[in-house]
């Protein structure tokens, strides 16, 4: 399958690039993206893209490929739309977008959207034994916690090309579009607290929602947000599931943290399933499931197939064979409606203003 890649930035060259060196039995990258030329001539000489461009609507126009994956940073809404509009299938990684109003302004199309974790051989494995229990009726708890340190310091190895040619001029004009769309998210009064907490949850935090999304269904209501330390600090986040049971998710930024550290524990009536996650950016190193069951009878598993690798394996079945994806457009909706309900819920207890969307 033939595929164009938009944004070359550190996902890409760190994870994308050597996974899809590596699968070119599935794909061929004939076209590359990046508003920097240096970034686009990388990464397009390193998987022997003969398109290279900085302008998406040139892309697009230009053709030769079947699907489009976007890596770029910040909001996605506006590139899928110009996808979807030109008949592309598309694989997004998430976010999706930062406001419901994008994802509404969407065509029809065959859209993808990526939370690799999903497709972590853990996490399918968990799945399977949260159904053989009988569903997430039984599930007494849903526990998580992150040990978030620098994105330098997790990216250190893998010797990126840096953009230095992009005009501080576009720069700011793209990040006053990003503001804007936070603004439509939480108003245009929403204070710097509450703008933070909410890149966050649809930054980072987004991978744990997706999660609960899969393991219990997402939270209809939160019930409590606290957030403390120097911005982005630490978030805590709780409240009840669908079915049963409660969920508490923190977050912390420690920059100087040896490594990343992700921690899932389900407890649920006659046991717990403890997920271990690594850094997202080391390929192949595995995530270690710990089964607790009858006996106090501890088992732990892994598979070291990448996450990254099994989720562009079934955007490719999605594409050509008509599988559903694990998160389509309803799904990552969800997730963008309940981190709404976190900075809502945040600014309501701590009495700041919220507007826009989450309002």
């Amino acid at each position: 399958m033939k595929i164009a890649l938009v944004g070359c930035g550190a996902v890409t060259q760190a994870v994308y690039v050597p996974l899809l060196s590596r699968r070119r039995d599935l794909f061929e990258v004939t076209a590359v993206c990046d508003l920097s030329r240096t970034l686009a001539d990388a990464v397009g000489d390193r998987l022997g893209a003969p398109g290279r461009y900085t302008a998406l609507g040139q892309m697009l126009d230009a053709g030769g490929f079947d699907a489009v994956l976007v890596l770029a940073s910040g909001s996605h809404g506006e590139t899928v739309r110009q996808a979807l509009a030109a008949g592309y299938a598309v694989l997004c990684e998430k976010p999706l977008a930062l406001t419901r109003a994008e994802v509404d302004a969407l065509p029809e199309g065959r859209l993808m959207v990526g939370y690799m974790k999903q497709y972590d051989p853990a996490v399918r494995r968990a799945e399977e034994l949260l159904a053989e229990l009988g569903g997430p009726g039984r599930i007494r708890s849903v526990e998580v916690t992150v040990l978030h340190p620098s994105g330098e310091s997790q990216l250190a190895f893998a010797n990126l090309t840096q953009a230095r040619d992009v005009s501080p001029e576009l720069i700011a004009s793209l990040r006053a579009a990003e503001d804007g769309l936070v603004s439509k998210a939480l108003g245009e009064s929403a204070p710097a607290a509450v703008r933070g907490l909410y890149a966050v949850a649809l930054g980072s935090i987004c991978h744990d929602l997706s999660l609960l999304r899969r393991f219990t269904g997402s939270p209809a209501e939160i019930g409590h947000v606290e957030t403390w330390g120097e911005a982005p600090g630490s978030i805590e986040i709780s409240g009840p599931l669908p079915a049963a049971g409660r969920f508490a998710i923190r977050w912390h930024y420690l920059e100087d943290y040896p490594s990343y550290r992700e921690t899932v524990v389900i407890h649920h009536d006659s046991g717990s399933l403890e997920l271990v996650f690594p850094s997202p950016y080391l390929m192949n190193a595995p995530t270690t499931l710990t089964v607790v069951s009858g006996g106090e009878c501890r088992a732990e598993w892994r598979d070291v197939t990448e996450a990254f690798e099994v989720q562009l394996a079934a955007f490719h079945a999605f594409v050509n064979d008509g599988k559903p994806p694990l998160t389509d457009a309803a799904g990552a909706l969800e997730d963008i409606v309940t981190a709404q309900r976190i900075a809502a819920r945040y600014a309501v207890q701590h009495d700041l203003q919220i507007g826009g969307e989450a309002a």
